[in-house]
């Protein structure tokens, strides 16, 4: 029973990620607004109303490349080891992702990287979607600061929504300014330090305006 219902997870999961590559293929190749979901759902050989079951709108198909990201800001903080600050928890977390160089981050000059990352920032409705990312990225770290704060009612909730909405856009920031570096022609190895440099003052400027968190 187990078995069968992880073989259907996976065979699930193995659907998205064809239908988001597929899509994201197609997009880059013919343009985002040039390409329909009926195209998309014809390279795959499904019908438009299966491919709405995986995905609701045409900007999710490129959104799931990120997916795993979602909510990691909240993770990072839930788990972070004993003695360690939310905010020294979220600067190692991001520091470690610019030494692996994740896309994420920005800081990751690889052709297929570059050509996603171009995809979303100059399609409108992509950006605007992306917002929507950051907000639920807000909302599930705001949770987990207000549990730690004793609860999200009242001015609790505020405050604990509005250090989230700094370190999220934080975050994002640096991410942006990576790619836009990195987009000029500069290499990832090149603009790391650099990019390090960036980070530690963007947390320690956090930590200044968030001391509770720090």
């Amino acid at each position: 029973m187990g078995g069968t219902g992880g073989l259907r997870e996976r065979k699930k999961q193995q659907m998205y990620r064809r239908l988001s590559d597929t899509a994201i293929g197609l997009f880059l190749e013919k343009g985002f607004d040039q390409v329909t979901v009926a195209d998309v759902a014809a390279a795959v050989d499904i019908s438009k109303p299966t491919l709405f079951r995986y995905f609701p709108a045409k900007e999710d198909l490129v959104l799931h490349r990120l997916a795993d990201h979602e909510g990691e800001a909240g993770r990072v903080v839930a788990q972070r080891p004993a003695g360690c600050s939310p905010l020294e928890a979220l600067r190692r977390h991001f520091l470690d992702g610019l030494a692996r160089r994740d896309p994420v981050t920005g800081l990751n000059d690889e052709a297929d990287v570059l050509a996603f990352h171009q995809l979303l920032y100059a399609t409108p409705s992509l950006v605007a979607r992306l917002y929507a990312h950051g907000e639920r990225d807000e909302a599930a770290l705001a949770a987990v600061l207000g549990g730690e704060a004793g609860g999200s009612g009242g001015g609790g909730g505020v405050q604990a929504r509005l250090a989230a909405g700094q370190i999220i856009a934080v975050q994002r920031i640096l991410g942006q300014e990576n790619w836009r570096q990195i987009s000029t022609g500069r290499s990832a190895d090149d603009l790391c330090p650099e990019a390090v440099a960036v980070a530690e003052s963007a947390f320690a400027q956090l930590g200044v305006g968030l001391p509770d968190l720090a």
